[in-house]
């Protein structure tokens, strides 16, 4: 087998579980008239000009969106927008950065980097950032391709922190959609600032370029480093396909693990028993794991793959590597299912009688999101665009669930056209996807929504004051918990 780069977890297949899951009536398609403007109808929704494009293109939309269990409801008592003049400013602001924003997604789409090596989209970032007044700290914290971008208006006040993920997947590009992640996080940062300055709100609003999402767990290093100490909430988003919907939900814990084996090279013909086969370890640990699955609940994802190094078949191998992740909805049952395993890993090596390495990789926990950022988000994404929502869990898995047991946090998701209902996260027809006009357009539209709830961390005290009531209550337990199992 050829030798690959490791790719765990990642965001992938963000919402893809829930489509088999879920009622076709449960999905809030509600929308009340606009707030600053009218715009052409749309199947019922009071539109902006360019979401219709989005909606009508010539890209499959036609799979279900994906529906939540128990979606919100807004009835017109509970549909006005907080401060409409701000959601003004912002969509004014994000309409006039449209075309920059095109540019700078299609730069980084178009030029795929992995983990820790997104050298031109990092810079890419980072030039835009400093041009829309923001102060730039390139090599954040010792990562040569993490920065910093902060603006400051007025003294005091609140800190809202934005993410942009950049890293691409080895071999199929960006076909996670980190270009969109990318660019929607510059756009909310600089829409956040339009916003304080336009309305005179002092605070803070500071992204974030977070390298190595798709494999090495690099907003793990950067809270250890206190990238996030400063924040009061941070907020990114996060794209999937299908047809327009937006959504809030949790994920899966990950924990990815490495395994080597050693043996002894021999001739395979002539004097095979003077060997110790390091691919009969690998394959013992694989089908011993592939027959645990069976004893596992229907929640938990174990996966895994195999290398080799110098391989033939007349010669009895003397290593092998494998690559292993563990997921499951909390971090104890995926510890839990860790060690079981790797006990499957140790019966290869006994077996055969090879040695063996385990190397622990940083776990990706799972995602948190508070409830009162997501239903102010989902709020203006329905009742503004038309975007139907719900709440939702996905089986993927991504480093912002570390982020979420940090602060309060929102990630959510939302849907780009694709060519049909495979075209999902991780394939190369979703990297296709990813840099066509039509997933920017539905970007663009999302992160209006997502700019305006940030704003109202800065600014709004009581809004403010339920987001922190909802973390302590909700999130800081389960953080005690994991102290207590780690």
């Amino acid at each position: 087998m050829q030798e690959d780069k490791n790719t765990p977890g990642c965001f992938t297949g963000l919402l893809q579980s829930l489509h088999l899951r879920t009622a076709r009536q449960n999905v809030v398609t509600t929308a009340t008239a606009p707030p600053a403007g009218s715009h052409q109808s749309h199947k019922g929704c009071e539109l902006p000009p360019d979401y219709e494009h989005v909606a009508d293109t010539c890209c499959n939309w036609g799979h279900d969106a994906k529906l939540a269990a128990s979606p919100p409801s807004y009835a017109s008592g509970d549909a006005e927008i907080y401060r409409p003049e701000v959601l003004a400013t912002i969509e004014a602001e994000l309409d006039k950065l449209d075309a920059a924003l095109h540019s700078l997604n299609k730069s980084i789409h178009d030029d795929p980097e992995l983990a820790f090596e997104e050298r031109h989209a990092s810079a890419a970032l980072a030039s835009f950032m400093a041009a829309n007044g923001f102060t730039v700290t390139k090599a954040y914290l010792g990562l040569e391709t993490a920065f910093r971008a902060e603006f400051q208006h007025g003294k005091g006040g609140r800190t809202l922190g934005v993410n942009s993920e950049m890293d691409a997947l080895p071999g199929i590009g960006h076909a996670c959609g980190h270009n969109l992640i990318a660019a929607a996080g510059a756009g909310v940062a600089v829409a956040v600032k339009a916003a304080l300055i336009k309305h005179d709100i002092p605070g803070k609003v500071v992204l974030l370029g977070t390298p190595a999402e798709e494999q090495g767990c690099g907003k793990s290093i950067l809270i250890e480093r206190g990238a996030y100490k400063e924040m009061d909430a941070c907020v990114m988003c996060h794209p999937s396909a299908g047809a327009p919907f937006t959504n809030s939900g949790s994920s899966l814990a990950l924990q990815s693990f490495e395994v080597e084996y050693t043996g002894r090279n021999a001739h395979a013909g002539a004097q095979p028993w003077a060997g110790i086969n390091a691919l009969d370890a690998a394959v013992i640990a694989y089908t011993s794991i592939a027959a645990l699955r069976q004893q596992v609940q229907p929640h938990c994802r174990l996966h895994g793959t195999l290398f080799g190094r110098n391989w033939a078949a007349n010669i009895i191998p003397d290593y092998a590597r494998m690559q292993w992740r563990a997921r499951a909805p909390t971090w104890a049952e995926v510890q839990d299912l860790r060690d079981r395993m790797i006990n499957c890993v140790k019966a290869g090596a006994l077996a055969t009688g090879c040695d063996y390495k385990i190397k622990l990789d940083d776990p990706y926990l799972d995602l948190r999101p508070n409830k009162v950022l997501a239903d102010d988000y989902l709020k203006v994404a329905n009742v503004r665009y038309g975007i139907p929502v719900g709440y939702s869990d996905t089986s993927a898995s991504t480093d912002f669930g570390n982020v979420t047991y940090e602060l309060p946090a929102l990630h959510p998701g939302f849907n780009i056209p694709t060519q049909d209902e495979v075209s999902g996260n991780h394939t190369v027809k979703f990297t296709e996807a990813a840099g066509k006009p039509e997933a920017h357009k539905a970007m663009m539209i999302v992160i209006k929504a997502l700019a305006h709830t940030g704003f109202r961390v800065v600014e709004d005290d009581k809004f403010y004051a339920e987001i922190k009531d909802e973390f302590e209550r909700e999130v800081v337990p389960l953080k005690a918990l994991l102290s207590q199992s780690s």
